[in-house]
Order: structure tokens, then sequence, then C-alpha cells
């Protein structure tokens, strides 16, 4: 009797074991975390980087009212520089001009041509510095600038006067003078020398003014030779930025009116 129940027993507890162990493996089984789905899905393809956006329209543009200067040497030793623009047939009907066949030989028609570029002081103005280059200026220089600067004999002077203070090369003193030509817009009523006018020096600075977004009137002095148009002097920074000079606008021409002859 007392066999059968222990046998008994054993069976009971040996069941009774195999179904907690069926019942554990089945909770370990619904407690394995669910995929979520993300990681059920396929996986995303990868977004293509976004465009760059347009640079605005002023970004890495030049500016429309001036030319890019970057590359113009730049003077040192000087306050700034006054850029001399002559008018021509007023030189060519001076004493000055004899055998001067670059320049006014007859047919030629210039207006407005460069005298200088000279580097000045806020009280007066350097000439004749001491210079390791040359005197003498090549040829080669000379016929680069020969539509804005008609004479050698010219060229050399002012190199010699002017050039020599500017703490520049040779080259690199010719090269700031023909970009600060470029950087004036001449006023469409000077650009031909053949037409005899009659103008004030006030009114031949308000027309290089209105041609020049940046040019005042106290940047800018007209002079004169008697009755006669000579120059228009226009002051510029190192940069060939314009710039006020009151030194230089206190020796203008003061004439009420002024004749510009023609070229022959």
């Amino acid at each position: 009797m007392n066999r059968k129940l222990i046998t008994t027993a054993l069976a009971l507890l040996l069941i009774a074991g195999a179904a907690w162990l069926d019942m554990r493996k089945a909770g370990n089984k619904d407690a394995q975390p669910r995929p979520t789905e993300q990681s059920a899905a396929t996986p995303a393809k990868p977004q293509p980087a976004p465009a760059p956006s347009a640079p605005s329209p002023n970004q890495g543009s030049a500016s429309p009212t001036r030319p890019a200067t970057a590359q113009v040497p730049k003077g040192n030793g000087f306050d700034f520089y006054v850029l001399s623009l002559s008018w021509s047939p007023t030189f060519c009907e001076s004493g000055d001009a004899r055998d001067n066949d670059q320049q006014c030989a007859v047919g030629r028609g210039r207006g407005f041509v460069v005298h200088g570029l000279w580097p000045q002081n806020d009280n007066g103005y350097p000439e004749f510095c001491p210079s390791s280059e040359p005197e003498r200026v090549p040829a080669s220089i000379g016929r680069e600038l020969g539509d804005i600067m008609p004479s050698m004999g010219l060229i050399g002077h002012e190199w010699r006067k002017h050039g020599t203070c500017s703490g520049l090369s040779q080259r690199d003193y010719f090269t700031a003078l023909a970009a600060a030509f470029k950087r004036v817009t001449m006023p469409a009523r000077f650009a031909d020398g053949r037409r005899s006018q009659n103008e004030s020096p006030a009114g031949i600075e308000r027309a290089f003014i209105e041609a020049n977004p940046g040019l005042s009137a106290n940047a800018v002095a007209v002079t004169c030779d008697g009755p006669r148009l000579e120059e228009v002097r226009i002051c510029m920074t190192t940069s060939l930025d314009f710039r006020p000079c009151p030194d230089v606008d206190r020796r203008a021409c003061r004439v009420n009116s002024l004749t510009l002859p023609a070229a022959r």
C-alpha cells in the first residue's frame, strides 16, 4: 500500500514538473520584444543631400558702379593720388606741343588724355624721388599706353617726376595709371575732341560727377589755361576709390565760362 502511494505521488510530481517547465517556456517566448515597424520594414533608402541654396544676386559679384581693382598695385609713402586728365586740343594749341605728332597730328581728334597719376599728400606733394628703377621708360610700355597717354616724352617725364614717388616699380606704376583712367567714366559730351564747346568749370565738374557714382564735388577740380579748359583732376585713394582733396579743390579754376577748343 505504501509503495503504491509513493509511486503515485512520484508520478504526480513528474507530471506537475513537466507542466511547469512547459508554462515557463511559453512565458519566455511571449516576453520577447516585438520588432518595431522600422526594424521590421525594409531599410529606408538614404535621402539625397539638399541642394545648396543659390547665392544672392550680389554674392561674389563685382560692384556695378566700379571695376574690380584687386590686382591693381597699391602705392605707398603718400596720402592719395591725383589723376590728371588733360584736354588735348588745349595742349596742342600751346607752344609746348610743337613736334608732338603722336598727340597733336591733324586728324587725331583726341579729347581727354592722361597727363599723369600724381602721388599727393594732404599738404603738398613729393617729386623726383630716389628710385632703384631706371629713369628711361621702355618703348614697350609707351606702346601699351599710347591710346590714353600718347607721348613717350610725357611718359618718361611723368615717371621721373611722379612715378618714382609712388613706392612702385616702373611697370606697376603705369599699371596703376592705366587702371585709374579706366576707373573714370568719361561723360559722353566730352568723349569726342573734334567738337568745340563752351562750359563753366562747375558744369564740367557736374558732368563728371553725374557719370561717376561716388565722385563728389570736393574730389574733382577743373583747371584752366586762360579762357580754355586745361585739365580735370580727380582725387583717388591708393585703391582707386574717389576721395575728397580740399587742397586740390582750392586751386581749381574760378572763371565763369571756359572754351573747350576742338582738335585739329
